[in-house]
Order: structure tokens, then sequence, then C-alpha cells
């Protein structure tokens, strides 16, 4: 598949599915929508295993050491989410989300608008998004959007089937964000070694396994808040490959 593939996928999904949602989506109950969840958070964990397999490669233990690409992970997410925690990212997307929601979808808003802003806000603002986007851009395939997709698509049937058709018009926001963060992915893979690639592949595995957990329900890990992983790994592997 292309890069940017994952993004065309996500958008077709978020039509497609509010498509259904206006017409069907009432019939959906919820053991059904449980089921789904968890089969999406099973898979979740599958990729973020073979994500994390990467840490193994060769070429890693040869360039940086036995035992050093754990260590890398290991700093790589006790610091991000230090800093992640410190900067309190999470809870700052969450307060910008609610922010934009009563700013642009108030109470004298249409019912268009509103399922407009809530699905916009709920498909881009994430963890996912942001790692699945830049990993695609990087070369490394599709899959983490792929899923992502998936789990947009029941959630647009959902949105839909209470707020209309504005729910569609949220795949507008998906191609443009989404669209952007594979161009910075690829413009990182541009002037980021393979070394550090796989490093990222190996800490964003890491960030995989713990939406796999929310979803999951065992663990809501603050995954927002461990997203400067991304930046130190890359940054570590730099220092000691030197």
């Amino acid at each position: 598949m292309f890069i940017g593939s994952g993004t065309v996928i996500n958008v077709i999904a978020v039509l497609i599915g509010s498509g259904l949602g206006v017409t069907i989506a009432h019939r959906l109950n919820d053991s059904v929508r449980s089921v789904v969840t968890d089969g999406l958070g099973l898979i979740t964990g599958l990729v973020a295993a073979l994500s994390i397999a990467s840490i193994t490669d060769p070429a890693l233990k040869q360039h940086l050491g036995q035992g050093r690409p754990v260590l890398i992970a290991l700093a790589s997410i006790v610091i991000g989410g230090i800093l992640g925690t410190t900067f309190g990212i999470e809870g700052r997307l969450d307060s910008l989300g609610d922010r934009l929601k009563r700013r642009l979808s108030g109470d004298s808003e249409s019912q268009f608008t509103q399922g407009f802003v809530s699905a916009s806000l709920l498909f881009c603002v994430g963890p996912l998004t942001i790692l699945g986007s830049i990993t695609d851009g990087l070369g490394g395939g599709n899959e983490q959007l792929v899923l992502k997709s998936t789990l947009d698509f029941f959630a647009s049937m959902a949105f839909a089937a209470a707020l209309g058709w504005g729910v569609a018009a949220s795949a507008i926001s998906v191609g443009v964000v989404q669209g952007s963060l594979t161009v910075l992915g690829m413009l990182l893979g541009n002037f980021m070694s393979d070394l550090q690639i796989t490093m990222l592949t190996a800490t964003g595995g890491l960030l995989l396994m713990g939406i796999s957990l929310r979803l999951l329900n065992i663990k809501q890990v603050p995954v927002a808040n461990m997203l400067p992983t991304l930046v130190i790994a890359p940054l570590l592997v730099a220092l000691l490959s030197r």
C-alpha cells in the first residue's frame, strides 16, 4: 500500500460508518459493541507485540551494544512519561477538546455542527492518530491507522445515529489532520537513520500496548502523556550510536 493509504481508509471508514449510522445503527445493542471493542483491543495488542519485536533487530545490537536497545526503550518511556505528565499532555488534550466543543458547537448551534465538531475531536485528538499517521509517513505500514479506522467506523455509526450527517463531515478533519501528520512522518524519515526509525517503531509499539489495555478495560494507561517517548527514543539512539 502507498504512504497515506491509512488516512484514505480512515476517511472512507468514517463516511461509510456515518451513512450506516443514520440508517441502521440503532439496531446494534451494547453487547455487540462491547464484543467489537474487545476484539479490537486484542488485535491492537497483536500489532503492538509485532512492533515491539523490532527491538530485537540485529542492527540495533550491532551498533548500540548488547542490551542497550531495551535500556533505551526503558529510558525513553520513563523520561517521556515524566515529561508528558509534568506538562499534563493528556489533560491538556482533553481540555482543548472541551473548549473547542463549547466554542464551536454551543447550544445555539445546529445538530449538524455538533455532530461535526464532536466527531472531529473524537477522531483527530488521540495518541493513535499521531502514532499511526507518523508511522505511515515513515513507511512503517498502515496497520495502526487501519485499526483506528475500524474503531472510527463503529464510533461514527453510533455518533451518526444520534447526531446525523454532521458526523460524516468530520471525514474532512480526519483527512487534513492525519494527512499533515503523515507528511511530517515523511519529512522525519528523510533525516532519521534506520536505527532511529527501528527504535521509534519499538517504543511506539509500547504505546500501542497501552492503547490495547485501555480498549480491554484492563488499565486506563495515560498514553497521551507518554507521547514524548517518540522524540526521546530517536535522540537517545543518535547519542549512543556515536
